[in-house]
C-alpha cells in the first residue's frame, strides 16, 4: 500500500463530476463511505466535503491491481481512484445523488491511509447522540449534511464580504485581549503574566473600539469579529460566537436599516434564491410586545395576544382584580380549534406558563354544547361573552387568560402563542418572515439587580421625540434609536444610533446610576475620544450562527459551527476547559482554591 501521492493530482471533487465529463479521464480523492461487493465487480461510495460519487470496479476490464486494492478496502480508508466517467445504465440512475447519473470506472486505486473503525456510522441517516457526535466532531463533519451546513456558512461569510466591500466598507480588526467593562453578560477574563493580578477580558463585541473607529475618521467599518459571554447557553447560544459587524458615521436610521435591508436581501438572493421584498415592515417594540408578547415576533401565524382588562376590571375574582391594582394587565390568547383539549394537555400549557413567571391560566372552552370556562363562578354569562367577543373567538375555540404584570404576561403568553402554533402545525418551514423591531425602551428594571439598566447598551441614543424627557431623568418612558431584524421570530441583527454628545452620555451614566468616577474608569478611553470630535453613528451586528442556523434549517447553532461547545461550555473534542500545570499558575500568581462540590 502506496502511502505518499508520488505525484498523483486530484482533477476533480467528487460532486463535481458530471455527464459532460462522459469518456474522460478523472482523478479524485476521499473517504470510503460504503462498499458492495457482487460476484465479478463492485462499487464503492466515495465522499469528500462536495459529497459522493460511485466507483464502480469491474473484474472484467480492471487491471488486477486495482482489484487487490479494491479487495482491501474499509470504511473511511482514504483513497485515490483513478478512472473514466460513463453513464449509469437507466436503472443504475439514482435521482437523490447529485452524481447519480454517472459514475467512475476505475484503473487505479491507491490507498492514501487507513482507518479503524469508526464509533459511528458516518452517514447522514445515521442517529447519533449529541456527545458522541462531539467527541468525534471530525468525524461528524465528515456527513454531507454537516458538511453542507460549514460550506453554507462560508458562502454567506464571503457574500458579507463582498457586499460591505462594495458599499465602500473597510474590513478593520478590533482586539481580543481588551479591558474588563462588566455591564450586561459574564466577562471571560485571561490573567496577564506580565501584569502579576491583572487581567485582560475576551470582547463580549467589538462595541466601543468600532466607535473608536468612527472617532477615527473611517466613516465605514466591518468585520466578521469573534465575540465571548460567560453566559448559560441555549439552543442559539454559545459561549464564543461570531458577529457580521459594522459602523458607519453621519448616518440616522434610516440609511442603517436601509443598508441592511439591501445587505439580506443579497444574501437570500445569492444563498436560497430567493427575493426578498423591501422596505421590510417595521413593528414598533410596544406593539410587538402588546400584539406577540415578544420584541422578536415570529408572525408567520395569526395568533395574537388581546388585552381584555378594561372588559374585567371591577372583577371580583381576585387574580385579575390584584394584577390590575398593580399596574399590571390581563390579557388572553386564542387557540383555533382547541375546544375540546383534554385537561392534561391545558395543564401542560399551564406549565408553559409558569415556566415564564405566571402563576397559572384562566381558560374559557367554546364546546359545541355551550362554554365551560375554568372562572365561569365569577363572570356572568353575558361578562364571559363579552371577554369572547373582544377576543374574535369562535365556537370550537380556547381561550388562554393569564393575569400579572406586564412582563410576565407578554412573556407567558407570547411563549403559548408559540407553544399552540407548534401543536397545531401552523407555523410553514419553508417561510421566510423577515421584519424590523423599533423604538426599543432605553431602560429596563432588572429585578436581579434592583436598577434600571440599558436595555441595549449605555452608548444607544434616546429618540429625539423623548430627548426632553430623558434630560429631565425619565427611565421609565423614554424610547432608544434602537433596531433589532427579526426572522422567524429570531432576533438576526440587532444595532442603534450611538450617542456622540458628551451630555447625553454623562445623563445616561447618570440615570444608570454610575458615578462619573466609575463611569470613567470604565469607559474612559472612548470619553476622552469623544472630546476631540465625534461624529454622528451606528451600526449593526448580525448573529451569523444564527443566521446560518436559520438559512440552512438547523436545530441549534452547534450545527453551524465547526468545533461548538455544549451546554456547561465545555469541549467534548479537546476536554476543555481543564486543569493546568502548577508553574503556569505560579507564573501568572494564581491560586486555585477547591470549592465545596469538589471535596466532597
Amino acid at each position: 500500500m502506496g502511502e505518499l501521492l508520488n505525484g498523483l493530482k486530484r482533477s476533480c471533487y467528487c460532486c463535481d463530476v458530471n455527464e459532460e465529463m462522459t469518456g474522460k479521464s478523472v482523478t479524485v480523492m476521499g473517504w470510503v463511505s460504503r462498499k458492495r461487493i457482487f460476484s465479478h465487480f463492485s462499487f464503492i461510495l466515495l465522499r469528500d466535503r462536495s459529497g459522493i460519487v460511485q466507483v464502480v470496479v469491474d473484474e472484467q476490464s480492471s487491471p488486477e491491481a486495482v482489484l487487490a486494492q479494491d479487495k482491501l478496502l474499509k470504511s473511511e480508508y482514504v483513497i485515490a481512484v483513478t478512472g473514466t466517467v460513463q453513464k449509469r445504465t437507466p436503472e443504475n440512475i439514482n435521482p437523490k445523488m447529485k452524481t447519480g447519473t454517472i459514475e467512475i470506472a476505475a484503473e487505479q486505486i491507491k490507498i492514501l491511509s487507513e482507518s479503524e473503525l469508526p464509533p459511528f456510522q458516518v452517514d447522514e441517516k445515521a442517529e447519533v447522540g449529541t456527545e458522541l457526535r462531539l467527541k468525534y466532531r471530525y468525524l461528524d463533519l465528515r456527513r454531507p449534511n454537516v458538511a453542507e451546513n460549514i460550506i453554507l456558512r462560508h458562502k454567506i461569510t464571503m457574500a458579507a464580504r463582498n457586499f460591505l466591500s462594495d458599499e465602500g466598507f473597510l474590513e478593520i480588526e478590533t482586539p481580543m485581549l481588551t479591558k474588563s467593562t462588566p455591564e450586561g453578560a459574564r466577562d471571560y477574563l485571561v490573567p496577564s503574566r506580565v501584569h502579576p493580578g491583572n487581567f485582560y477580558a475576551l470582547p463580549q463585541s467589538p462595541q466601543l473600539f468600532k466607535q473608536l473607529l468612527m472617532v477615527s475618521g473611517f466613516d465605514k467599518y466591518f468585520q466578521i469579529a469573534r465575540c465571548f459571554r460567560d453566559e448559560d447557553l441555549r439552543a442559539d447560544r454559545q459561549p464564543e460566537f461570531t458577529q457580521i459587524d459594522m459602523e458607519l458615521s453621519f448616518v440616522e436610521e434610516d440609511d442603517v436599516m436601509s443598508l441592511n435591508e439591501r445587505f439580506i436581501q443579497r444574501i437570500f438572493k445569492e444563498i436560497k434564491g430567493i427575493d426578498i421584498q423591501l422596505p421590510l415592515r417595521r413593528i414598533p417594540w410596544i406593539e410587538a410586545m402588546n400584539r406577540y408578547g415578544s420584541d422578536k415576533p415570529d408572525t408567520r401565524f395569526e395568533i395574537e395576544l388581546k388585552d381584555i382588562s378594561d372588559i374585567v376590571r371591577g372583577t371580583e375574582f381576585v387574580v385579575f382584580a390584584s394584577a390590575l391594582e398593580a399596574g399590571g394587565s390581563v390579557r388572553a390568547i386564542v387557540a383555533p380549534g382547541c375546544a375540546d383539549m383534554p385537561r392534561k394537555q391545558i395543564d401542560k400549557l399551564v406549565e408553559v406558563a409558569k415556566t415564564y413567571g405566571a402563576k397559572g391560566l384562566a381558560y374559557i372552552q367554546l364546546k359545541e354544547d355551550g362554554v365551560k370556562s375554568s372562572i365561569s363562578k365569577f363572570f356572568s354569562e353575558e361578562e364571559t361573552d363579552r371577554i369572547i367577543e373582544a377576543v374574535g373567538a369562535n365556537k370550537g375555540d380556547l381561550i388562554l387568560i393569564c393575569a400579572d404584570k406586564n412582563k410576565v404576561v407578554w412573556d407567558a403568553l407570547g411563549a403559548l402563542r408559540l407553544d399552540v402554533a407548534r401543536r397545531l402545525d401552523l407555523i410553514k418551514d419553508d417561510t421566510y418572515d423577515l421584519l424590523w423591531v423599533t423604538e426599543f425602551p432605553m431602560f429596563e428594571y432588572s429585578e436581579e439587580e434592583g436598577r434600571f439598566v440599558a436595555m441595549h447598551h449605555p452608548f444607544t441614543s434616546p429618540m429625539d421625540e423623548d430627548l426632553d424627557k430623558f434630560m429631565q431623568g425619565d427611565v421609565e418612558n423614554v424610547r432608544a434609536k434602537a433596531y433589532d431584524m427579526v426572522l422567524n421570530g429570531c432576533e438576526v441583527g440587532g444595532g442603534s444610533i450611538r450617542i456622540h454628545r458628551e451630555d447625553i452620555q454623562e445623563q445616561t451614566f447618570k440615570l444608570l446610576n454610575f458615578e462619573k468616577e466609575d463611569a470613567h474608569e470604565r469607559f474612559g478611553f472612548l470619553l476622552d475620544a469623544f472630546k476631540y470630535g465625534a461624529p454622528p453613528h451606528g451600526g449593526l451586528a448580525f448573529g451569523l450562527d444564527r443566521l446560518v442556523m436559520l438559512l440552512c434549517g438547523a436545530e441549534s447553532i452547534r450545527d453551524v459551527i465547526a468545533f461548538p461547545k455544549v451546554k456547561d461550555a465545555s469541549c467534548l473534542l479537546t476536554d476543555a476547559p481543564n486543569k493546568v500545570d502548577e508553574k503556569q499558575l505560579e507564573e501568572l500568581c494564581i491560586a486555585v482554591t477547591e470549592t465545596e462540590e469538589e471535596n466532597v
